[in-house]
């Protein structure tokens, strides 16, 4: 594997816009070093394979969509509370949507796990390593709910966000004011 990890976010940078602008057919290995302004087989010298490349891109969007540590920093010293959640919530919501190209990119990938089963273990594994780590950091923060309402907020963002950045049943509506019906429906008083 090459070592230079700055060229290698910048290549899969460039596989995150041409997967968000493209689709899956057009994710190919000339695509991005052509994105990317690169000569080409340079990314395939950081990504040897698709399912390379796919893992690549994963990890890249864990990186671009994470909150930054001064976000988390500013959080913690309040107490938990269902608001408290709610601000968690409603700043997911806010990177997936400001970070559009990257959720794109997201969905895309997801439907090309759904075509090809050999992607799918690399999907799985991803995702399952967030929600965990998601539970993880709702049950170490204290705030309320567990295992079952992450999950339902999971399957209930992911519905929001796919809406809100394709063709939206309410184009209105207010992300935050969805979120804070979620909270008031999904958690317990």
């Amino acid at each position: 594997m090459a070592k230079n990890e700055a060229r290698r976010a910048r290549l899969a940078d460039a596989g995150i816009a041409v997967l968000a602008r493209e689709g899956s057919r057009g994710l190919t290995h000339r695509a991005i070093d052509a994105e990317a302004e690169v000569p080409t087989g340079t990314t395939s010298n950081y990504f040897r394979s698709r399912p390379a490349l796919i893992s690549g891109l994963f990890e890249r969007i864990g990186q671009r969509l994470a909150p930054t540590p001064e976000d988390l920093e500013t959080r913690s010293a309040e107490p938990p509370s269902r608001e408290l959640f709610a601000d968690y919530i409603r700043d997911i919501v806010r990177r997936l949507l400001t970070q559009r190209e990257v959720t794109l990119a997201l969905f895309e990938l997801r439907l090309e796990a759904a075509r090809h089963p050999e992607l799918a273990t690399s999907l799985s594994e991803w995702q399952r390593a967030g929600f965990e780590g998601d539970v993880a950091f709702n049950e170490a923060a204290g705030l309320p709910g567990g295992r079952r309402e992450v999950a339902l907020f999971h399957y209930a963002i992911d519905g929001l966000i796919f809406d809100q950045l394709t063709s939206p049943i309410d184009p209105d509506a207010r992300t935050d004011e969805v979120v804070d019906a979620l909270v008031a429906g999904l958690l317990p008083a």
